[in-house]
């Protein structure tokens, strides 16, 4: 079983509620997300593992049961070519649960145009794999975000 907790401080939403179909309809996969606090902060591992994939906008992080979390700060953050997001880590290295993975500012991603409500999603998982997804209340970084069995 793997526990995937909040990269994020800010409130947690469901993912139908993140403003792009491909995440709100759980394309992807399911999970959750955060609206976070307008505040810059660091995004951390979700879970003990490998970063599989790092962009500056999104990261992957791999556990040793080949579970892997997809965590994408804000959406359409590509766009905004890295600009004000700053890598702490690099792809390859290992990382445990709330380890700073990348730096940025929510409130630049919103003066931008884009919204800064951040996914946390099971890649290749069946929605019936996850349990006790928190889809609101307030989060810190650490806290249970869900259990994927």
């Amino acid at each position: 079983m793997t526990r995937v907790t909040s990269p994020l401080a800010g409130r947690a939403v469901g993912l139908a509620a993140v403003p792009d179909p491909v995440f709100s309809a759980a394309m992807v996969g399911p999970g959750a997300a955060i609206d976070p606090v307008r505040e810059p902060q660091e995004a951390v591992a979700p879970l003990d593992g490998v970063v599989l994939s790092l962009h500056h906008h999104a990261f992957v992080v791999v556990d040793d049961e080949g579970h892997g979390v997809l965590t994408h700060l804000g959406i359409d953050t590509v766009q905004l070519g890295g600009e004000g997001f700053e890598l702490l880590v690099s792809k390859g290295d290992t990382v445990i649960r709330g380890q700073g993975v990348v730096r940025w500012d929510p409130a630049a991603v919103e003066a931008a145009g884009k919204s800064p409500v951040s996914p946390v999603v099971a890649l290749e998982a069946a929605a019936d794999s996850l349990s006790g997804v928190r889809a609101d209340g307030e989060v810190k970084p650490g806290d249970g975000l869900f259990l994927w069995t």
